[in-house]
């Protein structure tokens, strides 16, 4: 019988016609039935499944790349750490250079209440791979949480040396406040350097910080129109984001509310204010996350004796030193360590929260003494 691939099954024919064809075929139907018990044996005895492992036949390269693909992809640690607990190769693999190298920021999203010595050292792993994402990680874990001032700030470097954006806004951050230091460590110059270096790629707050200090003459000379100019294109970088999020979103006009008691400066647009469009606040990375929850689990956040958290719920960072940030000259009752972070706890709730407050009295005589206003008259910060 011939099948559609030219196929035919074996037949015994008919030996009384000729015994050496009939002896031939016999033969053949005897190999067939060999084939088919053998198959069956494969499937059914372990011995000899162990000796036929695809899995191990398969190249260290191909696994590689498979691994690797995989870290730039999980969605969380688990997806990677499952893959690393299967067995003795797939971990050894796992742990390569070039898998560890890909590691997305997602998949080193370490949570603060599952922080151990292990997670410590797969992360320093990850960074000694030249894993980026890992190198501000961990420099920000060690910098504020575990108050490694030095080795943190190296880390953060060598992230911002491959033009990491968001490490080169924290460096600009601790240099704006001098963080691990004393007042007088701080360099406003080298702190708008970075500050423009992380806005040259798109980095919405450093866009911000970067107009207020042109605006105000913080660090560098005055110049209102381009740092107008700065938090125009901050505003418009943060809507796009979002709405390149969504595709689909249809943009409600509650986004584009215009305040009524917004000065004739800002020309009724919310691209024009300081704190920009009424969009969903981003996502915080997964450093910041950690920090917040570090702080809040462990000391109620509290960093420590006469410090103070940032206001913002999605920075997490604390104060190195006392009177380091600074605090809104409305209320009194919050503070920020930087201007993007004013902007953004403005609008998740700061807005319905700040009523005027009586001139306080510092709590040791000591003030900074750098106000900064807003454009729309709304908020103000101090340097307390």
């Amino acid at each position: 019988m011939r099948t559609r691939r030219g196929l035919c099954y074996p037949k015994v024919m008919n030996r009384s016609v000729n015994d050496n064809i009939g002896i031939v075929n016999t033969r053949k139907v005897e190999l067939a039935g060999d084939k088919l018990a053998c198959r069956k044996k494969l499937k059914t005895s372990p011995e000899v499944a162990e000796e036929c492992d695809f899995f191990d036949a398969l190249p260290d390269d191909l696994l590689l790349c498979i691994l690797s693909k995989l870290s730039s992809t999980a969605a969380c640690p688990a997806d990677f750490i499952n893959v690393l607990i299967t067995c003795r190769r797939l971990n050894r693999l796992g742990l390569h250079s070039l898998v560890l190298s890909r590691a997305s920021q997602k998949m080193l999203a370490v949570k603060a209440q599952n922080w151990s010595e292990s997670s410590h050292r797969f992360l320093k792993l990850c960074a000694d791979s030249g894993n980026v994402e890992a190198c501000y990680t961990l420099g920000m874990i060690r910098f504020y949480c575990l108050q490694n001032r030095g080795s943190g700030a190296s880390l953060m470097a060598k992230a911002a040396i491959s033009s990491h954006a968001s490490a080169l806004y924290s460096l600009a951050v601790i240099q704006f406040n001098g963080s691990g230091g004393t007042k007088s460590d701080k360099d406003l110059r080298a702190g708008v350097a970075l500050c423009a270096r992380a806005a040259f790629l798109g980095h919405v707050d450093a866009l911000r910080e970067l107009g207020h200090c042109l605006q105000d003459g913080y660090g560098v000379k005055q110049n209102i129109a381009e740092g107008r100019r700065f938090l125009v294109q901050a505003n418009a970088h943060e809507l796009a984001i979002v709405l390149a999020a969504n595709p689909s979103l249809v943009v409600p006009r509650s986004w584009l509310t215009c305040n009524p008691h917004r000065h004739a400066a800002g020309g009724g647009c919310p691209l024009l204010s300081d704190f920009g469009c009424n969009v969903p606040a981003p996502e915080a990375h997964p450093a910041n996350r950690f920090l917040s929850e570090w702080f809040w689990g462990r000391n109620g956040g509290i960093p420590g004796p006469g410090l103070r958290l940032c206001s913002h719920s999605g920075c997490g960072r604390p104060e190195t030193r006392r009177h380091e940030f600074r605090r809104c000259s409305v209320c009194g009752a919050v503070n920020y360590c930087s201007r993007a972070c004013q902007a953004l706890d403005w609008k998740l709730r700061h807005k319905v929260e700040c009523t005027p407050a009586e001139r306080w009295a510092d709590e040791d005589g000591e003030n900074e003494g750098h106000d900064i206003v807003n454009g729309e008259g709304e908020e103000v910060m101090e340097e307390s």
